[in-house]
């Protein structure tokens, strides 16, 4: 049985210290403002194109974004 990553992200942490909504960021984005509470959450992880473009709107490489936790 496979196991699932539990990806841990700063995405709402991020928006916040720019003092965005959920729909301005999703505006910004190009995704609905459903997808970015579903990333916030934990519920939805982002195809790798969105990663990269949520990392170059906050200026920081993704890894500093997203962590899948399964790193030693």
């Amino acid at each position: 049985m496979a196991e699932e990553a539990d990806m841990k992200n700063r995405l709402k942490v991020l928006r916040a210290e720019r003092n965005w909504s959920q729909a301005e960021l999703a505006g910004r984005l190009d995704v609905s403002r459903q997808a970015v509470n579903a990333i916030e959450t934990g519920k939805y992880d982002p195809s790798l194109p969105l990663a990269f473009r949520i990392g170059r709107l906050f200026e920081r490489p993704i890894e500093e974004i997203f962590d899948d936790e399964h790193h030693d």
